[in-house]
């Protein structure tokens, strides 16, 4: 329909007239941004850690009838490929470059001072968001981010890397790699808030994030019907912690009882059948890492099988969630007409171990995991007394029918389950689509679909080139050839490329743990120094054909030696080309690269009551060295409670509180084990100084997971009141919640004796920590933390 007003691009002459009065002047107006006429709208759904054969449309025994429903209307690419990692596939999904190019060759937290490594992704490489956004779209997204240096995720700022500064004009999600999903670290657009309610008023993660989307599509539906929005909903699920309610883990009671053995060839048989790998895949060899699970003792089968049960539960029920959102679109009579992609950031995760682990800190900061407390967490495996992760036994399974996992660049690492559904558009519904894709060719995929080119610059930044290719051709039409011809792998110096059927992959340190440990060599220690590159290149190359080998089970390398010798040469072309250069192991130079940081390191933090908590990245790190906090109160006749300041949670931190009348603080070791310092007397009415000391009294013990041990001391104006020995301490990180002053923002340390948020309910004036002591610090274990929380 013609304008009844004249419009003209922003930044070009004002086209209209301008006279001395309104009567005697031509209005124009700059082009308002609306969309196509019908142009539908976009929903991306991100899984995290979720392997090619655990969803139920994938042939896996985890039931997840909506996403089975999207693909029954859709369609399933099975050869899908992403990054082996979270937050490089997430920056290359939204960007449609590839990781390196974009400076996301690992996680924020492990960035380098190289483009390819430095975490920051430049305004050059323009997020999908901000394409559309260009073009009428509305833009949302909930869940997990994980794209901001962390550095750069607190109250501080700056904001232009959270997610409404990359073009989204909504978000409700959490900024880090995981959160508990029962009391989570959550951010509404830019400044943090509690969940609205607790789990025993039946709040969890998963729920809010449907409802934060319904509620955001709702908003703009009311005003604006016609207008389309672009929603990226990326849930927590499946990676650590493992978090559901107990009626969802009821359904699977005794379906993993079989073992990962058994279930491996199910899945395998169910895809066959299904028609989602070809005749000729044979399923990958047992994996020198995982036990027979007939070798097992019946409580390590009992507790494994549990394992899986929570893990299924978790998947199952962020399904139902999820199909909320699509139900609502349904009575909107919007589903129809929604491009919906649904898929997972990497494969199934190791990270869990060998035996899993009831408190994924334990892992962190490597403390043993012990099958004695795993089996006391029987019963509440998933509820918010754990933290949970499963064996990589159950990882390997997952993955089938490939080899391997997260952090590596065999097909168990990089092909995941994808599945597109328009139901408007796509007339093939319910089949599988077999050409090679990666997650770089999203973007241009979207874009081809929506009938929109790749913009030159977005808000005065000149683009880089979008580095995949589309493949809209194949929506209808299962026999188009693939596109993509060719693809680089690299992540911690594992890699891999694919080129024209082929495929060549160059584990690092090893093809498995137990292979590269006997020659020396281990993940996260071994350093990619020039030797160990060059041994690498002359007898660490493995080639396979995946036309007649699709599950990489046999090795052509000394049969076609030239054709490896092409690839390799191919890689560094590949390499070259998209700055992937240096190589870095996942070793400690890692963590030893001196860092810009936003503000002047200090051993001094003062805090105040009602302010934003501070995130667990920022916080003061009191780990292995002499600390104080001191307290500034005012206490009204009659008494006070509640938190001065507590760090971490019920999972591992400390608390300085008043109870009772008197002063207490409560250090909480992983779950495992709590000491307490109260005051021998009940603080008075009145103004009061409180205070908190910590001295060590010896060295840690790293490699059993101890920091510290110290005396704990209380004082009341100067005055001892308390003192208590602590054997150990957390040597490296509570959780991945920080810490909050007069209150609880997150959870409680010591949910048996109070609950959060426990506000306090004198007057807190000011409370300072104090950490000017010697700091004994382990790199080594810090790197080890951070690689294990992707």
């Amino acid at each position: 329909m013609a304008s009844d007003y004249d419009e003209y691009e922003p930044g070009q002459p004002f086209p209209g007239h301008i006279g001395m009065t309104v009567d005697e002047s031509t209005p124009a107006w700059p082009i308002a941004r609306r969309a196509k006429d019908g142009a539908p709208n976009v929903l991306i759904f991100v899984l995290d850690d979720v392997g090619f054969g655990q969803l139920s449309c994938f042939g896996g025994l985890c039931e997840t009838p909506n996403l089975d429903r999207l693909a029954a209307r859709g369609l399933r690419y099975t050869n899908m490929q992403t990054t082996a990692l979270c937050s490089p596939t997430r920056g290359a999904l939204l960007t449609g470059r590839n990781h390196h190019t974009i400076g996301l060759s690992a996680i924020t937290e492990l960035s380098m001072g190289f483009p390819a490594h430095n975490g920051m992704v430049g305004f050059e490489h323009g997020f999908l968001s901000e394409m559309l956004i260009e073009h009428g779209y509305n833009t949302f997204a909930v869940g997990k981010w994980h794209l901001t240096p962390p550095e750069e995720a607190t109250p501080a700022g700056p904001f232009h890397r959270w997610p409404l500064g990359r073009g989204f004009e909504r978000y409700y999600g959490f900024l880090g790699g995981d959160t508990d999903q029962w009391h989570p670290d959550l951010i509404e657009d830019n400044r943090s808030v509690r969940a609205p309610r607790t789990p025993e008023e039946g709040y969890h993660l998963n729920a809010d994030l449907a409802e934060r989307a319904i509620q955001m599509i709702q908003d703009a539906d009311a005003s604006a019907p016609e207008k389309p929005f672009f929603l990226l909903y990326a849930t927590g699920a499946g990676h650590a912690p493992h978090h559901v309610e107990k009626e969802w883990i009821d359904r699977y009671r005794g379906r993993f009882d079989e073992g990962w053995d058994a279930h491996r060839a199910h899945v395998f048989a169910r895809q066959l059948q299904m028609g989602l790998i070809p005749a000729n895949t044979r399923l990958s060899a047992r994996d020198p890492d995982v036990p027979a699970w007939d070798t097992l003792s019946p409580d390590e089968k009992r507790m494994y099988a549990r394992q899986m049960e929570v893990y299924a539960a978790f998947l199952t029920q962020t399904d139902y969630h999820f199909g909320r959102v699509l139900e609502y679109l349904e009575r909107l009579g919007e589903l129809d007409n929604t491009l919906i992609i649904a898929i997972s950031d990497n494969g199934a995760s190791a990270e869990g171990g060998l035996h899993g682990t009831c408190n994924e800190m334990l892992f962190f900061n490597g403390a043993p995991e012990r099958l004695e407390d795993n089996l006391r967490h029987y019963d509440d495996w998933g509820g918010p007394d754990t933290f949970p992760h499963y064996s990589w036994g159950w990882t390997w399974a997952g993955d089938s029918p490939f080899r391997r996992w997260k952090r590596e660049t065999y097909r168990g690492g990089t092909s995941d389950p994808c599945i597109v559904c328009w139901p408007r558009r796509i007339r093939a519904a319910g089949e599988v689509r077999t050409q090679y894709t990666h997650v770089i060719d999203v973007v241009p995929t979207v874009l081809e679909a929506l009938g929109l080119d790749a913009p030159r610059a977005i808000r005065g930044v000149t683009q880089s080139a979008i580095e995949g290719v589309s493949f809209a051709h194949t929506l209808d039409d299962g026999d188009a050839p693939s596109a993509h011809v060719t693809q680089y792998f690299e992540m911690f110096g594992h890699r891999a490329l694919y080129h024209d059927g082929w495929r060549a992959v160059c584990p690092f340190p090893g093809p498995s743990l137990t292979e590269a440990a006997s020659r020396g060599w281990q993940f996260g220690r071994t350093s990619l120094t020039r030797e160990v590159l060059e041994e690498l290149d002359r007898t660490g190359w493995q080639l396979y054909h995946l036309i007649s080998d699709p599950s990489e089970t046999h090795d052509l390398a000394e049969e076609q030696p030239e054709v490896l010798r092409s690839m390799i040469r191919h890689w560094y072309v590949e390499a070259g080309r998209c700055g992937v250069m240096p190589l870095a192991a996942a070793d400690v130079q890692r963590l030893l690269v001196p860092r810009p940081k936003l503000a002047r390191p200090r051993d001094r933090y003062v805090l105040h009551p009602g302010g934003a908590p501070v995130p667990f990245a920022a916080a003061p790190r009191i780990y292995n060295r002499p600390h104080s906090i001191t307290a500034e109160v005012r206490i009204p006749e009659g008494g006070a409670e509640g938190v001065i300041l507590a760090h971490g949670n019920r999972h591992g931190g400390y608390s300085l509180h008043l109870a009772d009348g008197r002063l207490h603080y409560v250090y909480n070791y992983l779950g495992l084990r709590y000491t307490k310092v109260s005051s021998n007397v009940v603080v008075p009415s009145g103004e009061h100084t409180l205070r908190y000391e910590f001295e060590p009294t010896g060295a840690p013990d790293f490699t059993s997971g101890r920091g510290v041990p110290g005396n704990g001391r209380l004082y009341l104006d100067g005055r001892l009141v308390g003192s208590a020995p602590l054997p150990f301490t957390v040597p490296l990180v509570f959780g991945l919640t920080g810490l909050s002053c007069g209150h609880y923002h997150y959870d409680s340390v010591i949910p048996s004796e109070h609950r959060a948020p426990f506000d306090f309910t004198g007057e807190l004036v000011e409370v300072v920590i104090d950490m000017s002591g010697a700091l004994t610090r382990h790199p080594q274990r810090d790197l080890d933390r951070l690689v294990a929380q992707q």
